[in-house]
């Protein structure tokens, strides 16, 4: 199955899970599409001074990677600055947040959350 960027669904989601400013998803396989046990392939950006607030996962994880930009993520309680071509997962059970400080670059995040 090929799907192009142009027959992808995005939304704005505002102060995504308290967050500040909004959040840009780019849904880039929707549930139906494919077999496995996901909820969200997809990818987030968000320009500066806009986060997603913190919440935890239960009964699934997700894997953020890094596309563009530095992200300042909060893995459970411990802030770390993530790179471009860096990775976290967020484990069940687990609470995560993500922001973008930077003044002037947009934060670009490939993200799939697992469900079981």
């Amino acid at each position: 199955m090929i799907k192009n960027s142009a027959d992808m669904k995005t939304e704005i989601k505002k102060q995504m899970r308290g967050g500040n400013g909004q959040a840009i998803i780019k849904n880039v396989f929707d549930k139906g599409e494919y077999k496995g046990a996901s909820r969200l392939i997809a990818t987030i950006k968000l320009e500066p001074g806009c986060s997603i607030g913190p919440h935890v996962h239960e009964n699934e994880e997700e894997i953020f990677y890094i596309i563009k930009g530095t992200a300042s993520y909060n893995d459970n309680g411990k802030n770390v600055i993530l790179n471009s071509g860096d990775s976290c997962i967020c484990l069940s059970g687990q609470e995560h947040s993500v922001a973008n400080e930077s003044k002037d670059e947009t934060l670009e995040i490939f993200a799939v959350i697992l469900t079981y």
